[in-house]
């Protein structure tokens, strides 16, 4: 008799496994998040304002109050995470190039690459404006026109390369904040001196990848707190912009949306296709990122969830990773500095009554390419449409116009700028024969979290086994049988 019968036959209950609760998937709950924060967003509007204070400005209701600390706060965690992950991350990758041969080469096709990108958005944008003459077809009023507090200029990013102290900080009336620019400068420089102090600089480099494990550590918990976050942003967004300052510009936000999903639905597909990339496998790696970024507005914020993803979920390398992923953050937007200057200096130009030349179009090619860089130490869709404005000598007044909109302009920018920054290294890591393709094969968004809990690069080494064993297993299918006895 087993030990099943007699425990059965004795009446002693058997020990039932305790099962766990099942939470959705993390694309799914981010979903439902934004589902309830366009809900909530929706009844705060409705509730509308409960006062005006001195300055005439509208006193949020409790809803909206909430929404916009709970989004905030969200954003404020990452964004807090940002230093020191951009740091120790590349200051270990600078120290794991002692492996890699072709780091120069690395370096400049991602350049390469941000460029290449970076022009056939600018032409989609170009191309756009000039079919449906959003400057033209527009009932904003005049009125509205004023020049921005903040503008670009080709300085910036000669003096955003200077660090202002050794941590990257930056005081102003609003506290302390950072320029990942001079993060990813000093991460280098330190980095490099490193390498050069020999033996002696060991229990540093040692210190630095227990610093970055234990920061991606947190990281992981804050991640978790995504579904909340978006709740408050998308809520956040809805309650205090609505929708009605869109009818005036409604022609040109429509032109910015084609030519963002243009953009991320068809010309990033046909870069990973023409790479030798699942189309499909690139999306739902990169989603969980492209999805932060579009309520939260931040490529800042979103940096550490699109480096995880682009280590865990895309299969690059960490040590080229952690270089390119903070520079794209500061460099490459291909939806805030490629087809949105685009279209708004043709839109102001159209408004104003101005006949651009072909000279004119290249200028915009051209500010937008290599404009991002001499914004980068200080990013934002605004500063680099300034840029562009003066470049081509149209009047920044145009500004004001579309700053009603930005915001709700901002959260597909922001989107299409992170999917961007993914994916470079993503095509650069294939196309020089490092990219980890079971890994990106295999991603989901819950890749995000696997092996947390347990060593570091445990999960990686059990995939790679795994991958070897299919590997062998298609071999020996390829292979003849043996004749041998």
């Amino acid at each position: 008799m087993s030990s099943t019968d007699t425990a059965a036959s004795s009446g002693t209950p058997t020990e039932q496994p305790r099962r766990r609760l099942r939470l959705p998937s993390f694309s799914v709950q981010i979903l439902i998040s934004l589902v309830l924060g366009v809900v909530l967003g929706a009844v705060a509007l409705r509730m509308g304002p409960v006062g005006v204070d001195a300055d005439g400005n509208d006193i949020p209701n409790w809803l909206t109050d909430t929404l916009a600390t709970i989004g905030s706060s969200f954003v404020t965690l990452l964004r807090t995470i940002v230093p020191p992950l951009v740091v120790t991350a590349i200051i270990a990758s600078i120290a794991n190039l002692r492996k890699v041969t072709n780091a120069a080469r690395l370096a400049g096709q991602t350049l390469l690459w941000f460029a290449i990108t970076a022009l056939i958005s600018v032409l989609i944008g170009i191309g756009l404006g000039l079919i449906l003459q959003p400057g033209a077809n527009t009932s904003v009023d005049a009125s509205q026109a004023g020049e921005p507090g903040r503008t670009g200029t080709w300085v910036d990013f000669l003096t955003g390369l200077i660090p202002a102290n050794f941590l990257g900080l930056e005081v102003s009336g609003n506290g302390a904040s950072f320029n990942v620019l001079q993060l990813v400068v000093i991460g280098i420089v330190v980095g490099i001196a490193a390498l050069r102090t020999g033996n002696k600089a060991e229990p540093f480099l040692a210190f630095n990848r227990s610093a970055l494990e234990v920061i991606q550590k947190v990281l992981w918990w804050v991640i978790r707190l995504a579904p909340l976050g978006t709740i408050g942003l998308i809520g956040r967004a809805v309650a205090t912009y609505g929708w009605d300052s869109l009818a005036p510009l409604g022609t040109f936000t429509i032109a910015i949306y084609i030519g963002l999903a243009l953009v991320l639905f068809a010309v990033y597909p046909i870069v990973l296709r023409a790479n030798g990339l699942s189309i499909a496998r690139y999306f739902r790696g990169a989603w969980p990122a492209i999805q932060l970024a579009f309520v939260s507005r931040s490529s800042i914020g979103t940096l550490p969830v699109t480096q995880r993803v682009v280590e865990r979920n895309l299969g690059v390398p960490r040590e080229y990773a952690s270089f390119a992923v903070p520079f794209g953050a500061t460099t490459k937007m291909d939806g805030c500095a490629a087809i949105y200057p685009a279209l708004s200096a043709i839109f102001v130009a159209q408004f104003f009554g101005i006949d651009l030349t072909i000279w004119h179009y290249v200028l915009i090619a051209f500010v937008s390419v290599v404009g991002s860089a001499a914004t980068a130490g200080v990013t934002g869709a605004v500063v680099m449409l300034t840029l562009t404005l003066s470049t081509l000598g149209l009047p920044l007044e145009g500004v004001g116009l579309l700053l009603a909109i930005d915001p709700i302009l901002d959260m597909g920018r922001t989107a299409v700028n992170v999917a961007g920054q993914a994916l470079v290294p993503t095509i650069v890591a294939k196309r020089e024969g490092i990219i980890d393709q079971a890994k990106y094969d295999s991603a989901t968004a819950e890749d995000l979290f696997r092996d947390s809990d347990t060593e570091p690069g445990a999960a990686t080494a059990d995939r790679t086994e795994e991958a070897e064993a299919r590997d062998a297993v298609r071999t020996e299918d390829r292979e003849p049988a043996s004749t041998s006895a």
